[in-house]
């Protein structure tokens, strides 16, 4: 049962905080708030009065809103047309519209031009324009999901600014979040869910991070730091003056990147998201080829490999969105295990696919990396987002690479899966895994990298000493308020180095 006995009340021009386990109920029972689901028994009140909610239409009209983790904006429209879409009634699509969508935005301290286009927004403005679309609807209680996954310190300092004004005005608050810093930070009152079921509703003057872990999973809150430096001098993946232009016109996506990772090293990068850290992983997983310079696997020149080669040659990879990129979801675990590793034993015997092969590991995947599941039959989306990550990691550890590229390896996980999967990477940097992290995570990456470098329009600053930089430094290189070498290391044999020679290397 997803949901069993979950009871609180929120107060009128509040901030309410829920937190959980990854599987422990949030997402039925946001579900169910918002219409998309319903319950079995209870009941939801609003103001007091009892509500029976069929559909997010239904909730929409009772005055609630929903803003996603992903957000569902149309990049090639304006803010105006991304507002009133599905909306047209309320103010027309012309001048009443735009008025309006002015008067929320000035009211609330948003900042959004409705003649803006999206595709031209910040990751902060996108979310204050998805915020504006439930208020534009006449939302009264606004459930934010993972609000702050993809944003930097100061746009979470924003953002946090905006709840407070909505709350003043007498909006009521609905915030989900496996970040327990800033749900103390920011909530008046914090709920937690354990299998389904509330298990406390606390004052946060009253607890810290570490009894609000201990109330969702029952052990400490983890941190990512590690205890030593692993870091070779066996360079494994080279990147030499690395360009990318975009698909339609002479703009560069990635200019000019130059990096070295070594066996036994984890180089950071971070970056708002849109700079170019997705182009730079499509390169070194062979999905593009560069416009200019070269990417080296132990010496090798790979930057014309395809996808297949790549992989063949013990790159792992951790996409940035597990359901689009690393997951069939519809499909059972053991077929995911599968996938990407389609050449490659257990997973064939001679040119069939092994499904003994591939079972027999699978089970031993989901029992080494506390994969939560009833059996490894069942589709990968019947599974939390957590156990689904811990699957995708066990599968790439499983063919012992080389180079392991992670793109937000904990991007919406709880802390217990989060631990999980620090502790895997820890262990593999100890074995001599080089690992290129990317991560909006800026604990992680600092408790995790071994060199941290932040990527800004498509280049890199100079490197980053994790044992020095704070994350309002990184934060401010992020979005081009500091100065990129603030706080910067350059000593020889870093990952903050060139690549060498090729013909050095080979």
């Amino acid at each position: 049962m997803a949901n069993k006995d979950i009871t609180f009340s929120v107060a009128k021009g509040t901030i309410h905080a829920l937190v959980g386990e990854n599987g422990a109920g949030k997402s039925t029972l946001m579900k169910i708030l918002y219409g998309v689901q319903r319950a079995d028994e209870g009941t939801i009140a609003i103001d007091g009065v009892v509500k029976t909610f069929k559909s997010p239409s239904d909730a929409i009209a009772a005055g609630v809103g929903m803003v996603f983790q992903h957000f569902m904006l149309a990049d090639n429209l304006t803010v105006l047309e991304n507002v009133v879409l599905g909306a047209e009634k309320r103010h027309g699509i012309g001048d009443g519209a735009r008025e309006r969508i002015r008067a929320i935005s000035t009211e609330y301290g948003l900042g959004i031009d409705p003649d803006e286009l999206v595709a031209d927004l910040g990751v902060g403005a996108r979310q204050r324009v998805e915020i504006l679309k439930v208020l534009y609807r006449g939302a009264q209680v606004l459930i934010l999901d993972e609000p702050t996954a993809v944003l930097v310190p100061q746009e979470v300092d924003e953002l946090f600014d905006n709840l407070k004004a909505l709350t003043r005005e007498g909006l009521t608050i609905l915030f989900i979040s496996h970040k327990l810093d800033e749900v103390l930070s920011v909530a008046d009152d914090i709920t937690v869910i354990r299998r389904g079921t509330t298990v406390a509703t606390v004052d946060p003057a009253t607890v810290n991070s570490r009894q609000l872990a201990e109330l969702m999973v029952g052990s400490e809150l983890p941190t990512p730091q590690t205890e030593e430096s692993t870091v070779t001098d066996r360079a494994v993946l080279a990147v030499e003056h690395l360009v990318l232009s975009a698909r339609t016109g002479t703009r560069r996506v990635l200019d000019d990147l130059s990096f070295t990772i070594h066996a036994g090293e984890v180089l950071g990068i971070a970056g708002v998201e849109g700079n170019g850290q997705a182009e730079l992983v499509e390169v070194i997983m062979g999905m593009r080829e560069p416009s200019a310079g070269k990417v080296f696997l132990q010496g090798t020149d790979i930057s014309d490999w395809d996808v297949r080669e790549i992989r063949e040659a013990q790159v792992g990879y951790i996409p940035e969105d597990r359901h689009r990129h690393g997951l069939l979801l519809e499909a059972p675990l053991w077929e995911n295990r599968i996938l990407g590793h389609q050449t490659q034993r257990p997973n064939v015997k001679g040119p069939l696919i092994d499904a003994a092969g591939a079972k027999t590991d699978t089970t031993r995947i989901v029992e080494d990396y506390d994969v939560r599941t009833p059996s490894i039959f069942v589709t990968a989306g019947s599974l939390s987002g957590g156990n689904q990550q811990k699957l995708i990691i066990g599968r790439e550890m499983a063919h012992d690479p080389k180079v392991l590229v992670a793109s937000h390896p904990t991007r919406g996980v709880d802390v217990g899966a989060q631990a999980s999967i620090w502790s895997h990477l820890k262990r593999a940097r100890r074995e001599g895994l080089a690992v290129l992290l990317i991560s909006a995570d800026l604990e992680e990456l600092i408790g995790l990298s071994d060199t941290i470098r932040v990527i800004l329009r498509g280049r890199l600053s100079d490197p980053f000493d994790p044992d020095t930089v704070t994350a309002e430094q990184l934060g401010a290189a992020m979005t081009g308020a500091g100065a990129g070498a603030a706080g910067a290391v350059g000593t020889a044999g870093t990952a903050g180095d060139a690549a060498p020679d090729p013909e050095a290397t080979r």
